[in-house]
């Protein structure tokens, strides 16, 4: 058996704040320089494209209409012509791409679900997850994805699988993907995330929250996690401060979320970028993985499977379903299981 061994990169990175175009050329732009500077792997931050919705954390809803209308006009599908200009760029960097966005559909023009594809440095979509319960205020914009996307994909690179946010919080989530055998997690987080008000109430550490929950993961896996946190540039900051006359002082008083990358045993092997924009990189060696399974091999011998059984339902969820003659037909709606992309 053979241990891969390569470089990745995290993009701790702002989008063109609410432009998909733009975004999608500064993405790839930065995937031919992680390519340049050797990386194999790209991972770039949760709803990359076009924007994280942190609006929902400053205003009532009331007052944020023209800016869902806004991200809704900017949303992309996995299988439209924006995904496939950065499939076309892995191809052409050889590089594989870990890709927030958000996601949307024929079938309703308000429906966004907070989705990531894993693309392969041949660019094709390895997998595409779709965020399974959105989190506090987020469930003003995304609808709850399903289980389709809890996938582990075979690669050059090893077994690589992916969750977005606070899904690492879940233990059920992150065990799925342990138990098809997962060698390289993704987690992907937001720029900033208010929680309160912090003139009156200590605000959510996104910093200490990322680190527990990707060490957790890396220790129990023994594995290794390439978190993404997206930046927060000024552009998009005085955006929406200036639509509000608290907004500025809560961005700039909430803890800003951070790129790290965990090792086996459950601590950082890179730094902990956080206040500055750019590309982070890692050397991943997964024979490192092997020796600590002999102390906790939670998929293999430190597991009672005849106690402990855990049943997914990994079904893409549809809108409606036909049939004819009695039969089903072949499912035809936009979010197919085999994406291919659109021109």
């Amino acid at each position: 058996m053979t241990y891969p061994a390569f470089k990745a990169a995290l993009a701790h990175v702002a989008p063109v704040f609410l432009d998909k175009d733009r975004t999608v050329e500064k993405a790839c732009s930065l995937m031919r320089e992680a390519a340049r500077n050797g990386a194999q792997l790209i991972v770039f931050p949760e709803t990359y494209i076009p924007a994280f919705p942190v609006w929902c954390a400053l205003q009532a809803p009331i007052h944020n209409h023209d800016l869902f209308r806004e991200l809704a006009a900017n949303t992309i599908q996995a299988d439209g012509p924006e995904l496939a200009t950065i499939a076309e760029t892995a191809r052409e960097c050889g590089i594989f791409v870990s890709m927030g966005f958000n996601e949307g559909t024929t079938v309703s023009g308000g429906c966004i679900w907070n989705a990531n594809v894993l693309i392969s440095d041949e660019g094709t979509v390895l997998n595409h997850h779709r965020k399974i319960v959105p989190t506090f205020y987020e469930k003003l914009v995304w609808a709850p994805g399903d289980g389709a996307g809890l996938v582990v994909s075979s690669t050059r690179l090893g077994r690589v699988g992916m969750l977005i946010c606070g899904e690492n919080t879940n233990p059920l989530a992150r065990f799925t993907l342990l138990a098809q055998g997962e060698q390289v997690h993704l987690s992907t987080y937001p720029p900033v995330w208010p929680s309160h008000d912090p003139a009156v109430h200590e605000n959510y550490d996104l910093k200490n929250a990322i680190l527990i929950r990707a060490g957790a993961h890396s220790f129990e896996g023994k594995l290794f996690n390439l978190v993404a946190a997206g930046y927060l540039d000024r552009e998009a900051r005085d955006r929406l401060a200036s639509r509000d006359q608290e907004a500025g002082r809560i961005l700039d008083a909430s803890p800003r979320g951070i790129s790290v990358a965990i090792g086996p045993n459950g601590t950082p092997i890179s730094e902990i970028m956080q206040e500055d924009e750019g590309l982070l990189y890692a050397n991943v060696d997964l024979s490192q993985c092997v020796e600590p399974k002999q102390l906790h091999d939670l998929v293999g011998g430190y597991n009672r499977f005849d106690i402990f059984q855990l049943t997914v339902d990994r079904s893409a969820q549809r809108p409606i379903r036909f049939r004819a003659n009695g039969t089903d037909e072949d499912n035809d709606t936009p979010e197919a299981d085999t994406l291919t992309f659109r021109s």
